[in-house]
């Protein structure tokens, strides 16, 4: 078939689909979109939407919040999206968004005010442009049985004798953070000479890392295996291998873990606004943030799902019933003012530059 007569009955094809598609019942558009992290699609966190509302969500994953980001700017278009609090401002600068009315969130007295009251989620007039629903903490994770009594301490992840045996976050909101606390800068908000001195310590570790990446199933593989020794990651990394039984630490940095929040967003053209509140509301129940804390090691927003969880299993998790009791010794992840220029630097930094 000659290139012409291809593209003809393509033309032929596409205008076929479009009239199928508008004979279509209503109905068969009466399906959330919804585009989360990988491991947080599980529908036994929405129990009750999928019994009141079977079959009608589609979901999507993404790798890390500039990955979502990217792929909505650039036009993909879900109902509801889950990045972390220290993304939303630059969402809501695309006009991305849509206020969320706190009036239908039928739990949100229960989210622990601390998040509840978050700055860069007001909307005003009892509105918000995220509803928080997640919270954890960034650490390293090592095997104590090949590190024997480490400082406590980030440098870990920079110490010479463990070089091609340690990997580290691939996003500009966890390991260019790290480096801004050693090398004693605020990691929110750094004038120029300063991001250089950030790029420097970047620049130190780059030669003694086995990778750079978010796909903890594969750190998780490597620390069982011995192949790595330590590694940045979030609290499920550390819930997982100990449950399989590998001997390994999350450890308490004397500079502070890193304490990060997500949740859920509405975008601005949504279709299925009615739907995104019911989800929403299902993710929301006590049932549902039990599950999160108890299989992945991660806080929940609510109270009422802390106070469903054994006070024994909380501590076992090293999870305070109230968040704030974590946040007092270790670093909360905000907007981040110089986050494009510092997502550029590691790049180039990662790149040999």
């Amino acid at each position: 078939m000659k290139r012409r007569s291809l593209k003809d009955a393509c033309r032929v094809l596409g205008a076929a689909a479009l009239s199928l598609s508008l004979a279509l019942p209503a109905a068969a558009a009466d399906k959330l979109t919804y585009f989360t992290w990988s491991g947080y699609e599980l529908p036994d966190f929405h129990k009750t939407f999928t019994a009141a509302h079977p079959d009608s969500v589609d979901i999507s994953v993404f790798g890390d919040d500039d990955d979502a980001f990217t792929k909505v700017k650039a036009g993909f278009h879900p109902d509801l999206a889950h990045p972390c609090y220290d993304k939303v401002a630059r969402w809501n600068k695309e006009g991305l968004l849509q206020p969320i009315d706190t009036s239908r969130i039928k739990n949100w007295d229960k989210i622990f005010p601390i998040f509840r009251n978050l700055p860069d989620i007001q909307a005003g007039n009892g509105k918000v442009w995220m509803v928080p629903w997640d919270w954890g903490n960034t650490s390293v994770l090592y095997r104590t049985d090949l590190v024997k009594n480490p400082e406590p301490s980030w440098n870990l992840l920079w110490d010479k004798q463990y070089t091609g045996r340690m990997a580290t976050i691939d996003a500009v909101h966890d390991t260019p953070i790290v480096a801004a606390l050693l090398a004693g800068v605020n990691p929110f908000d750094m004038t120029p000479d300063q991001l250089n001195k950030v790029a420097d310590k970047l620049r130190e570790q780059r030669p003694l890392m086995s990778a750079y990446t978010t796909d903890m199933t594969s750190v998780e593989q490597s620390l069982a295996s011995g192949q790595l020794v330590a590694a940045m990651t979030w609290n499920a990394s550390a819930v997982a291998l100990k449950k399989q039984g590998v001997p390994v630490e999350f450890m308490k940095p004397k500079e502070g873990m890193l304490t990060w929040a997500c949740g859920f967003v509405m975008l601005k053209d949504a279709k299925n606004v009615d739907l995104a509140y019911d989800f929403i509301n299902s993710r929301l129940e006590a049932d549902s943030g039990k599950g999160l804390i108890e299989n992945y090691g991660y806080g929940a927003s609510t109270s009422t799902a802390f106070a469903s969880v054994p006070k024994e299993d909380l501590e076992k998790l090293q999870l305070p019933s109230d968040p704030e009791t974590m946040l007092k010794s270790t670093v909360f992840t905000g907007p981040m003012k110089q986050n494009d220029d510092l997502a550029k630097m590691f790049e180039k930094v990662k790149a040999g530059g």
